[in-house]
C-alpha cells in the first residue's frame, strides 16, 4: 500500500485544541486611505466610487430618525407674521376667519382682524391655512 501517512497523525490533526487557540487575523481597511488611491480612477470616469460616500452612522448601519420637531410651521408663522401677511384660517366647521397671525403659541393663534375684534384661535380647531392673495380660484 501506499499509505504514507500514519493513523494517529490524522488523528492529532484534526485535535480540537489545535483549531482552538488558532486566530483569525483580519485586515483593517481605512476608507480615506482607499480614497487617495482611487483618486486617479475616479477623475477619469467622473464617478464617485462606493467607498467615497458617507460613513455610516455608528448605531449599526441603520440611518437616524428624523427630528421630532423640525419648526417648519414655527418659521411660516414667523414669516407671515413678519410681512403682516393677510391669512385665511379654514375651521373644521367649515368657518373662514381673514386677517393677520399676530402671535402664536404651541396651541393658539391670535388673528387681528379689520372691522372685526381680534380672535384666538385654538390650533387643533383649523383645517388649514392659506394667504388670501392665492384665494380660492
Amino acid at each position: 500500500m501506499k499509505d504514507s501517512m500514519d493513523s494517529t497523525t490524522v488523528g492529532r490533526a484534526l485535535d480540537s485544541d489545535v483549531f482552538a487557540n488558532r486566530k483569525l487575523i483580519r485586515p483593517a481597511f481605512n476608507r480615506n486611505d482607499h480614497s487617495r488611491h482611487d483618486g486617479d480612477h475616479r477623475e477619469r470616469d467622473g464617478r464617485n466610487d462606493r467607498h467615497d460616500r458617507a460613513e455610516r452612522p455608528a448605531n449599526g448601519g441603520k440611518k437616524a430618525p428624523p427630528p421630532e420637531q423640525t419648526h417648519a410651521e414655527n418659521f411660516y408663522y414667523q414669516k407671515q407674521m413678519q410681512a403682516h401677511t393677510p391669512m385665511v384660517l379654514v375651521l373644521h366647521d367649515g368657518e373662514e376667519i381673514h386677517g393677520v397671525i399676530e402671535w402664536y403659541d404651541k396651541y393658539c393663534l391670535k388673528v387681528n382682524r379689520t372691522g372685526a375684534s381680534n380672535l384666538l384661535i385654538y390650533k387643533p380647531s383649523i383645517k388649514y391655512i392659506y394667504k388670501e392673495s392665492e384665494g380660492k380660484g
